[in-house]
Order: C-alpha cells, then structure tokens, then sequence
C-alpha cells in the first residue's frame, strides 16, 4: 500500500471516530426527545380523560339544573295564570296569596340568571301580548353547558396535543433507527482495508446522518 493511501486512511479512520461520537451524542438526544415525548403524550391523554369525565358530568349537572328551573318556571307561570283568573273575578285575597307566593319563589328558588331571564321574558311577554319563556332569551338555554362544554373543548385540545406528541415521539423514533444505520456503518468500515470501500461507507454514512440531523430538526424540542 503507497504511503499516500495509508496516510488518506488514517485521515478517513479519524473522521470515522469524530462521526462516531457525534453520531452516538445525536441518537442519545433523539432517544431522549422520544421518551418525553411519548411521556407528555401519556400526561396528556391522561388529562384529556379527566377533563372529558369532568365534563360530561357538568353536562348531565347542566340538563338536571335546567330541568328543574324549567318546573320552577312552570310552577310560577301556572300561578301567573292563577293570579289573573283570581284578579278578574275580583277574588283579592287570593290574589294577594298568590302574588306572595310568586315573590317567594322568583327570589327564594329562582338564580340571577334565571330571574333576568324571567324579568326579560315579562317585558318581551308584554311586548308581544302573549306568554314568552325565559328559555326563549337567545343564549340563555345554552348557557347552562358553557362550562361543560369549555371543559370538553379543552379535553379535545389535550387529546390533540397528545397526539401530536405522539406523532413526535414516533417520528423521534425513526431518527433514532437511522442514526444506528449510521453507527453500524461506521462501525464496519474498520473492517475494510480498501481506501475506495472506506470512502463508499463515510459517504452513505455522512448522508444518512444529514438526512436523519435534518428530519430530527423539524421536531420541536420538550423539556422536562
């Protein structure tokens, strides 16, 4: 063997070692970005769980607490209609107790919400000149599954997110098999005496390594 290409071989064994280093430094990164990936998928998805459980048991809260303010509000409007019965036959007394009796429940059962929604439900009624629902008020039905349906929305944004973490942790995964491409390379051009199967083995190596650097460069880092 010519001096020259021992020489050009001892430069190549060099480069092997440095890439070899570098290379294993770079697969110990992508492994590690995998597995936090793939930990706050697993915190995410748990999350997502929590808060979907959370909000649908708001959600059935939210259908048991407008059922019962719909009787309520069925009970005082059939008093309404008691009340005027007893006002146009001049029965007073009756009137009275039932006046009473709507006050009590408008300010002892009735929410804040409830009651500007009835007091808007009067004006409109008397606007119109017919009976108007306060669950006729635009927003007012829905308004008691706002926060279930917030807690439900923030599950779904959780599960996204989980799943792109775990897209991410796949993808980690995938760089980390090819960056072991480029050690067992490596690892054999040692084997090989020859200064052109070296250069082949560097060669293939050094692409693989860019490829898989760059594809790893498009995946956003987490910290614990």
């Amino acid at each position: 063997m010519k001096e020259s290409d021992s020489k050009r071989i001892e430069g190549l064994d060099f480069i092997v070692v440095i890439l070899l280093g570098i290379t294993a430094v770079a697969t110990a990164w992508s492994s590690w970005q995998g597995g936090l990936h793939g930990s706050q998928m697993d915190q995410k998805y748990t999350k997502s769980n929590n808060l979907a459980s959370e909000g649908n048991s708001e959600y059935n809260a939210g259908i048991q607490s407008l059922t019962q303010d719909m009787m309520l509000y069925n009970e005082v409007n059939g008093l309404m209609i008691d009340l005027v019965f007893a006002e146009s036959h001049g029965d007073m007394n009756e009137a009275e107790k039932l006046e009473w009796k709507i006050e009590e429940l408008v300010s002892n059962n009735m929410s804040e919400d409830l009651v500007a929604a009835y007091m808007w439900s009067l004006d409109e009624g008397e606007r119109l000149g017919e009976t108007v629902s306060p669950f006729e008020m635009e927003g007012f039905t829905e308004s008691y599954f706002d926060y279930a349906m917030d807690l439900l929305a923030q599950s779904e944004e959780m599960l996204e997110e989980g799943n792109a973490n775990n897209t991410y942790s796949d993808k980690q995964g995938l760089v980390s098999v090819i960056y072991a491409v480029v050690l067992f390379l490596l690892g054999i051009s040692s084997s090989f005496k020859g200064l052109r199967e070296k250069r082949i083995l560097l060669a293939v190596s050094i692409v693989f390594f860019v490829v898989a650097s760059v594809y790893m460069l498009g995946i956003p880092v987490v910290w614990p």
